[in-house]
């Protein structure tokens, strides 16, 4: 008969624990555990007397008779001051007394009295743990080391009728979080709720706010594409995995060492500051990239490519921060440590402090780690280089400036860790970093063998050609390590991994599908909203001006998002949406964020949102805006800072925007190309999109909202401008692994090289004169020298003035992808070509003198008017994304470098223009979608009236506004309606709210205008 009881399973874990895990059984009732102090004391006191004898022997010398409790007093103090995990990696301090209460396992075997401490460590695993001294009660399985409850385990059985969220439950209901056992970072360091199939683990008893994270592998195993769950094992439970990997006796050593960490977060509250712990345990897939990695650079050591693609939200920043710790402490066989600095690169500015503070918790690195932040210098960088410092952080912006400067780094190996790699990474900037680090030597080691003729040339640091070429490729010295959640074609191809069938793959894959199944994020595409925009236009002069079509739609386009009108009714549905759902989730503390096309348009918003809150008297909701720099309009100029105020009026700084959102004192953030990436503000419920997004921008962009928390439930997204196939489109590719169906064709360099040659506009003769005289100016450059490189081109000019017009458009698009690939081409392969080193050299000047294309400038203003606007909801639900088909994740490299069709822009009358814009939209608009805006607008502008114009002149906008022009607006307004006009009949409903709105527009720009006669 199959014994199934819950004994059983527990009896299982044991008996692998004990066989293969390196513990060892107690009974507890063996076991000295004292309840009330949540510990085995004389466990404690056995190792610490058995390890550190003379150290005890002066302990006791000093409290005698009382050396038992005065220690346990200290043991204490030091964990209600610092928390236990840092008692376990740092002892206690008593008297000039050093103790330490556990012994971690040395990183090399060769120090015998280390291992010899470690081996002395009390590792006890004890069932039916009682650990109250109120109630019997009883834990199914504790894992302690040296008399210290470090693990507990509440283990649940199918054949039970019970599964991990019964035990889950037990840990939220059962478990008093007052008990000495079960303080904060005080005794136990994490509970894991398991069954046969699940893990979940926390590290904080909270009662029902107890909050738990999945610790399973994925449905396909860790690091590779699926779903929640554990796959199937063979050999025994699903399960398994969590006591045969994670908490054998070494490997849980290792994860309290090396990956642990405090957390320490400051938030404010209703005006309080407090501050938030967390104690950091690693998630399976965290854990198992570390550790795949790492052992990977064992065997292969440096010089290897690495692509991590992590979901967004998922830890990337722990993650990051506990490859740098172990690749900082790899050794090979030598024991030798196979990289002299792993070196942190990411794109933000302002680097993240979680990165720099979790790699400081560790042990071992003081005054190791350096973060180059936004106040030092591209020379401290090159000095924390030169120094050899282990870790350095910093950011890419400041590579090409030192790129030059760095020493011999011969015999050095660096450790590139790319955080959000995208194809930033694979410019001028990523190619001057592994300038900077490359190992010269070595490579020119190559080259020589290469080109006999240079054969004993040594590498005098002068010659920028040789120094440029030899820096390309992949270098043994530089290991890339890049982690991203949505890998572009470029990145794949640089770090990704070639299988056999050709395609490239990520090294290591925590999927957005596992991430949302497994409830770490939200899927931001459940509730998907769109609108769909439709208008008419109307020409308004008599003339029909002939214009170029492209240029004048979009002049078109733009004077329609301008449009007051639109921003008006936008604004409405984004307002009364935001109250009505958003401003209610999060228990009433949801947040939205309004991403814009534009700086303009943000400043337009702001002032839409602001005055249509003031209209309605609507007190809870306030509004801040991100954008880069200045806006000027309408001759007013605005920044950030200039708009963003806070209740009392005082100034908000670009540093404080972030928390001022954070308040309770904002809900609403517009932007404009800020706060779209690495942006985590888990309050965000809600985004309102008013441009068009594509490929990852739209993920990044959209990805701000999934970050979870206490409350959080769902998101929701309002869509003006993309399609919901859009955005599946956008998505799809990035929801599970990212693949890439071949390698570059490095021959592409070549085929573009050829058909530069076909345009006859330059030859071979011009690149080897434009170089020589460049070689020229590495030795010394008089007056004259840059005089004769500018000369060189000018009959190169003359040739391609001779060009049609269609043939300059395909010779300027294909002198740029020759520069661009060969930017790029170069870094994944050397080739060694000095010639077409030098051709890219040439022509990257060459492009300096082309002269831009000039586009004729198109003015609309006055010449159209918008006669209808409708907006109305399109699609509304859940955007689904196809799951476990590889073709869905399949990005194509491209097979040849074309210019493409030259746009030539044809030229219509703007009668035409009109009717094809408005040809694009049906015709389905009634009296309600008349925009009585500009009708009315211009009747009062086309034949001003001087009595209005003495008024606007001799007042200010108030009296104007609130006063002077209300008759004459409604005089107007009835004349207008009594001429059988239908439209104006909106204007007179009871909601008189429709009449302010359009009065209050028109009077502010007239106002202006009027002022200006």
């Amino acid at each position: 008969m199959l014994e199934n009881k819950e004994r059983r399973f527990e009896q299982d874990i044991e008996t692998s624990l004990i066989t293969y895990g390196g513990w060892q059984k107690i009974l507890f009732t063996k076991s000295n555990y004292d309840a009330t102090k949540g510990l085995d004391l004389d466990q404690l006191l056995s190792f610490i007397e058995a390890t550190q004898p003379k150290q005890w022997a002066r302990y006791q010398k000093i409290y005698q008779e009382n050396s038992r409790e005065k220690f346990f007093k200290r043991f204490n103090e030091e964990v209600n001051t610092h928390g236990l995990l840092h008692v376990l990696k740092n002892g206690i301090k008593d008297r000039g007394v050093s103790l330490k209460v556990i012994y971690f396992k040395p990183v090399s075997e060769l120090n015998e009295l280390t291992q010899q401490q470690y081996e002395a460590n009390h590792f006890a695993c004890i069932r039916q743990f009682a650990y109250s001294p109120k109630n019997h009660n009883t834990i199914d399985m504790v894992l302690s080391v040296n008399g210290i409850p470090l693990v507990a385990l509440e283990l649940k059985n199918q054949y039970t009728g019970q599964s991990v969220e019964n035990a889950k439950i037990q840990f939220q209901k059962d478990r008093d979080p007052k008990e000495p056992i079960f303080g904060f970072n005080k005794r136990f360091l994490v509970y894991f709720a398991v069954d046969h199939f699940e893990v979940y683990m926390t590290t904080k008893l909270a009662g029902k706010k107890t909050y738990f994270l999945p610790f399973n592998q994925g449905s396909n195993g860790a690091g590779n594409v699926g779903g929640a769950g554990n796959p199937q094992n063979s050999e025994g439970y699903p399960t398994s995995y969590l006591w045969e990997q994670i908490l054998t006796v070494d490997n849980l050593m290792d994860i309290i060492q090396k990956f642990m960490n405090l957390e320490v977060k400051k938030e404010k509250q209703e005006g309080r500051e407090s501050t938030k712990k967390t104690l950091i345990f690693p998630r399976f897939h965290q854990l198992d990239v570390v550790r795949k990695i790492v052992s990977d650079v064992k065997i292969n050591g440096s010089g290897k490519n690495y692509l991590v693609q992590h979901s967004a939200g998922s830890g990337k920043s722990n993650s990051i921060a506990w490859l740098a710790y172990h690749l900082a402490s790899v050794h090979d066989e030598n024991n030798d440590p196979i990289f002299s600095s792993i070196i942190i690169v990411t794109d933000r500015t302002v680097l993240d402090r979680q990165l720099q503070d979790t790699i400081m918790s560790f042990e071992h690195t003081g005054g190791q780690v350096e973060t180059i932040d936004d106040k030092k210098t591209s020379q401290d960088l090159k000095a924390a280089i030169n120094d050899g410092k282990k870790i350095i952080i910093t950011t890419l912006q400041k590579f090409p400036v030192i790129y030059k400067e760095v020493d011999e780094v011969a015999g050095r190996c660096f450790a590139v860790i790319v955080d959000e790699a995208h194809s930033s990474q694979t410019g001028n900037s990523a190619q001057k970093l592994k300038t900077a680090l490359a190992d010269k030597q070595a490579t020119l080691q190559e080259y020589q063998e290469i080109e006999s003729e240079i054969e004993n040339q040594e590498l005098d640091g002068q010659d920028e050609l040789v120094k440029t070429l030899i820096s390309q490729g992949q270098h043994n010295n530089l290991s890339f390590f890049a982690f991203t959640a949505t890998p572009k074609e470029k990145t794949i191809d640089m770090f990704g991994m070639l299988q056999d069938d050709g395609t490239k793959t990520p090294f290591h894959v925590y999927s957005m599908r596992q991430a949302i199944e497994e409830g770490f994020i939200l899927d931001v595409l459940k509730n998907y909203m769109t609108y769909k925009t439709s208008y008419r236009l109307a020409k308004e002069i008599e003339e029909n001006p002939e214009l170029p079509t492209t240029e004048a739609v979009r002049a078109i386009a733009r004077y329609q998002a301008f449009h007051p009108w639109v921003l008006r009714q936008k604004t409405e549905i984004m307002v009364e949406q935001f109250r009505e759902v958003s401003k209610k989730a999060i228990g009433g503390r949801g947040k939205a964020m309004v991403v814009t096309p534009s700086r303009l348009h943000a400043v337009r918003y702001m002032q839409e949102f602001k005055d249509y809150i003031k209209e309605k008297g609507y007190k809870e909701l306030n509004v801040l805006v991100a954008f880069s720099g200045k806006v000027t309009d309408d001759e007013n100029e605005y920044t950030e800072t200039s708009l963003n105020r806070n209740n009392i009026g005082e100034r908000i700084k670009e540093s404080q925007l972030k928390e001022a959102f954070h308040s309770e004192e904002f809900n609403i953030l517009i932007v404009a190309d800020k706060y779209q990436t690495g942006f985590d503000e888990p309050l965000l419920h809600t985004m309102f999109v008013d441009k068009k997004l594509k490929g990852v921008k739209a993920v990044q962009t959209l990805s701000r909202l999934n970050r979870t928390m206490l409350g959080k439930k769902d998101t929701f997204i309002l869509d003006f401008v993309n399609t919901n196939e859009e955005i599946q489109e956008a998505f799809q590719p990035f929801y599970e692994e990212t693949r890439l169906d071949e390698e570059i064709n490095i021959n592409l360099i070549y085929d573009t090289q050829a058909k530069l040659r076909k345009y006859n506009v330059y030859n071979q003769a011009d690149i080897d004169t434009v170089i020589k005289l460049v070689k020229q100016a590495q030795k010394k450059q008089d007056e004259r020298l840059l005089g004769k490189v500018s000369s060189q081109f000018k009959p190169i000019l003359q040739r391609y003035e001779e060009l049609s017009d269609g043939l300059k458009y395909e010779f300027r698009v294909t002198l740029r992808n020759f520069g661009k690939w060969y930017n790029y081409i170069s870094q994944l392969d050397r080739t060694f070509d000095m010639e077409l080193l030098e051709e890219s050299i040439f022509t990257n000047y060459l492009l300096k003198f082309i002269p831009n294309e000039q586009r004729e400038k198109v003015d609309i203003k006055d010449k159209i008017s918008m006669e209808y606007y409708k907006i109305q909801k399109d699609f509304e639900g859940e955007i689904f994304l196809v799951s476990e088909d590889p073709d869905y994740g399949m990005l194509k490299n491209p097979k040849q470098i074309n210019a493409g069709i030259n746009p030539l822009d044809d030229r219509n009358s703007l009668e035409e223009i009109i009717f094809k814009v408005n040809e694009r939209f049906p015709n389905n608009f009634t009296d309600k979608d008349k925009v009585l805006l500009e009708e009315i607008y211009r009747s009062f502008v086309d034949d001003p009236d001087k009595k209005l114009i003495n008024m606007a002149k001799n007042n200010d906008a108030q009296m104007f506004e609130k006063t002077l022009f209300k008759d004459i607006f409604e005089a107007k307004v009835m004349d207008e309606y009594q001429r059988g006009q239908q439209a104006y009949e909106k204007l007179f409903s009871k909601d008189d709210s429709y009449f302010k709105l359009v009065y209050t527009l028109i009077a502010k720009d007239l106002y202006k205008m009027l002022r200006s006669k």
